[in-house]
């Protein structure tokens, strides 16, 4: 049995030990595993990941790990690690060539383990390309051909067809092959390529053989863990921890002994391990005496439990919420405490940072004035030489609200709604933020996030109605601001307006000077244009600082007659147009006269024509010389008697002879 034992010792053991020495530490790797995520099964194109988690049981995780990937036995990547974190391998868009045994390997100080290797495989291959140089060639004349595996990776096979009869074989390393083909044929030939990855060797896997049966005896030889006290263990007791063998003497010289809890090593040696502590609540938990001989490993494993003496403060604030310079109580307190073992008054409590000018009320208790600034508070409670900690307690004292401001955001229109906003320059949030119309309240925003706004929809009616909104501010509960009035311009919407013309209308001649003045009601600036019937586009704009403006035309002509109206516009944006004036323009006055002078003189010489016709006509008649009964002919030769009866009657003549 002795050479035997000795032949055992001396295997190779996967669990090597090694004993620094010069800080007399001991690192042991227990376990190491290789993961595949998402999924050992995957498509092409999916990122993969390699995790490899070891667990390493020694007195510190700060030590140096030289990791090692393997790929079907073949080393692919190693580096080297200083954290206890997941070692991670990436395989970025793996192809089918990806495809094998993956396995991890980890070395610390010389100690190292290898995971069980697991397989990764990758379905999918990408469509290849042919390309050809030119798709015409002469009898006997070599066409080069080249065939492009897209993304693929690892050792390949190309293999080129002319009219689906395999002509030639390449396999290269890359995912392109280049190649000459020979057809010997005149006619239309078909060419297409296909490739191989090849990612394993192939094998052949025989029967089973016939079965053996082994039978493995257990050494005499086991690991002893005791720990004392035996009974209710409390925090601030002594304990003691007692690792050992029992066994077979010869055996137990070529042992070797680790005590550890969790992944922490707490003592290690070769036939005896004796180890004290002061308890502590957080060193509850398992304790395993390890036994290493050659390929041999055994473990006894006891749980330690041990009791608060006192449970971690809590820090709680009073009120919830503080302004600056407002009294503050925080309360410290260990809510479970072990009566059997402790009384409350042997448990202290402090405060820190100790600058916080809070005074010790009573156990536990500081009272005193917030800063105005925020702090972070700290309990600590202690008795017995066990001090703990409380979580840290931020105490942030809120701004009270300065006074706030209402101003309004939208241009104000009488008669439309427009937005106010109010607001405060300092402030915790939330602050609640009341509209006033006078004393009446219109409504209420709370503002709880920083980019809030508190924003009011108003109309008014009557521009002195804008004064008579405030807004109030609030984020406590017995004080409140309240802002001066709205102070904002108001824009009274235009009235429909009124063109006058100037001179009045029937007075209107040529060459006169026309005004067409355009009046409105309303808040300037406004815009004021004139148009005339049947042109689209104005023949005048203005942008006039009063409630009038006009349009002059100089020198008027009879072209200028027409149908006149004006437009009117004002930040109220509503567009008045006043009534239409149809323009006349008369003849001038000039032109009047002299018509009327032509026209008296044309009559003049009708008159004057007139009489001289009727003159040189009266001048050849027998005129009447006076005297009763004669009539001469201008010669007074002869004499004529007349009838005694019209000799009075100067109207009445009678011809002569000549």
């Amino acid at each position: 049995m002795g050479p035997l034992l000795l032949f055992t010792y001396t295997l190779l053991s996967s669990w090597r030990l090694l004993d620094a020495q010069s800080n007399n530490m001991i690192t042991m790797v227990e376990d190491v595993r290789l993961s595949i995520e998402p999924r050992a099964n995957v498509i092409r194109g999916t990122n993969v990941t390699l995790r490899c988690k070891a667990k390493v049981i020694s007195y510190t995780q700060e030590m140096s790990r030289d990791y090692t990937i393997y790929k079907d036995n073949v080393i692919i990547f190693n580096d080297s690690s200083s954290s206890s974190q997941d070692f991670v391998y990436l395989l970025p868009d793996v192809r089918v060539s990806h495809t094998g045994k993956y396995s991890c390997e980890i070395k610390i100080d010389g100690n190292h383990k290898m995971s069980e290797a697991n397989k990764l495989s990758v379905s999918g291959l990408s469509t290849p390309l042919l390309h050809l140089n030119q798709s015409v060639v002469s009898e006997g004349e070599e066409l080069k051909v080249s065939c492009t595996a897209p993304g693929e990776t690892g050792p390949i096979i190309f293999n080129f067809y002319v009219d689906s009869r395999e002509r030639l074989e390449r396999q290269v390393n890359s995912d392109q092959v280049e190649a000459k083909l020979f057809v010997d044929s005149v006619g239309i030939h078909q060419i297409h390529c296909t490739y191989t990855v090849l990612v394993t060797v192939y094998s052949f896997k025989s029967k089973e053989s016939n079965i053996v049966s082994v039978s493995v005896k257990e050494l005499s030889i086991t690991p002893i863990l005791e720990i004392f006290p035996q009974n209710k263990i409390y925090e601030g007791d002594s304990l003691n921890i007692f690792c050992s063998i029992r066994g077979l003497a010869s055996s137990i010289e070529h042992a070797r002994l680790i005590l550890s809890q969790g992944n922490q090593i707490l003592s290690h040696g070769e036939t005896k391990i004796n180890h004290s502590m002061f308890a502590l609540a957080k060193d509850s938990g398992l304790v395993e005496c390890r036994l290493f001989l050659g390929n041999i490993r055994k473990v006894a494993t006891k749980t330690v439990s041990v009791t608060e003496l006192f449970s971690a403060p809590t820090l709680t604030m009073s009120p919830a919420e503080v302004f600056e310079k407002e009294f503050v109580t925080l309360t410290c307190k260990s809510e479970h405490v072990a009566s059997e073992k402790l009384s409350r008054k042997e448990l202290t409590y402090t405060l820190d940072p100790p600058e916080s000018l809070l005074i010790l009320n009573d156990t536990g208790v500081f009272f005193g004035k917030a800063l105005t600034y925020d702090l972070n508070y700290t309990c600590i409670a202690q008795a017995k030489g066990i001090i703990k900690r409380s979580k840290n307690l931020t105490v942030r004292p809120k701004v009270s609200v300065s006074s706030p401001k209402i101003v309004a955001i939208d241009r104000v229109v009488l008669g439309k709604p427009f937005k106010a906003l109010c607001q405060s320059d300092t402030g915790s949030l939330p602050i609640n933020y009341t509209l006033l119309k006078g004393r009446e309240q219109v409504g209420t925003v709370s503002v709880k996030l920083p980019y809030q706004q508190a924003l009011f929809t108003v109309t008014i009616d009557r521009p002195e109605d804008v004064n008579t909104y405030r807004c109030e501010a609030k984020n406590r509960d017995n004080e409140a601001h309240v802002s001066k009035s709205l102070n904002a311009t108001v824009t009274v919407p235009l009235s429909r307006p009124s063109l006058t013309v100037i001179p009045v209308l029937p007075e209107i001649s040529e060459g006169d000077h026309l005004f067409l003045i355009c009046m409105v009601k309303g808040t300037p600036p406004v815009i004021f244009k004139w148009y005339r019937v049947g042109r689209e586009s104005p023949l005048f704009t203005t942008n006039s600082e009063w409630n009038s403006s006009d349009f002059q035309i100089e020198n008027l002509a009879k072209k200028d007659s027409g149908t006149y109206y004006c437009e009117a516009l004002n930040f109220a944006n509503n567009l008045v147009r006043s009534g239409p004036v149809t323009i006349e323009v008369r003849l001038a006055l000039w032109k009047k006269a002299m018509i009327g002078g032509f026209s008296l003189l044309v009559v003049s010489v009708l008159v004057v024509v007139g009489v001289l016709c009727f003159r040189s006509k009266r001048d050849a008649a027998p005129r009447y010389d006076g005297m009763e009964g004669r009539v001469t002919n201008g010669t007074r030769a002869s004499m004529v008697s007349l009838p005694t009866d019209i000799s009075n009657r100067s109207s009445y003549s009678i011809p002569a002879t000549v």
